[in-house]
């Protein structure tokens, strides 16, 4: 039991469907079917039965999915086996992707993270380079005044 609770525990971080984590959840609507089931009997209400009806619609799509989801694994480790070299007359997508292809020329931005030399033109404001004037922003030169001479204006009104 304690070996169960350990794999659990462990199966949550594990993407995907694990088999000890299917166990829980199959356990768990059984357990809740039961618990309907009782309530059902010792009530005599609908409402179980409606409840029980919508638990079992989820645990079917529960398993359901986790079907789907083992199948897609299933699905991509033969893909990579394949790539790997396993069957050497497959492609993978990068060389059929690539051949035939000339390298691109590295953008201005990447070069200068690559530690390669940018050129002066590629660090103009937009302004020098179009030779247009862009619309003035407040604090940036234009006819607009700081904010820090309106302050020195009020000060001077003050005094």
């Amino acid at each position: 039991m304690a070996s169960f609770m350990q794999d659990l525990w462990s199966s949550v971080f594990t993407p995907g469907p694990t088999p000890t984590l299917l166990i829980a959840t199959n356990v768990s609507f059984a357990a809740l079917q039961v618990v309907l089931l009782v309530l059902l009997v010792a009530t005599t209400s609908i409402h179980f039965v409606i409840l029980s009806i919508i638990s079992a619609g989820l645990w079917w799509a529960i398993n359901w999915f986790a079907a789907e989801v083992r199948a897609v694994q299933l699905a991509q480790q033969k893909e990579a086996s394949d790539a790997r070299g396993d069957n050497p007359d497959s492609e993978t997508e990068t060389e059929s992707v690539t051949a035939g292809r000339k390298p691109k020329s590295v953008p201005a931005a990447t070069a200068s993270a690559t530690g390669s030399k940018v050129a002066a033109a590629d660090l103009q404001l937009p302004t020098e380079r179009d030779g247009r004037k862009r619309p003035g922003t407040p604090g940036d030169g234009s006819e607009y005044a700081s904010t820090d001479s309106e302050w020195e204006k009020v000060d001077n009104q003050a005094s």
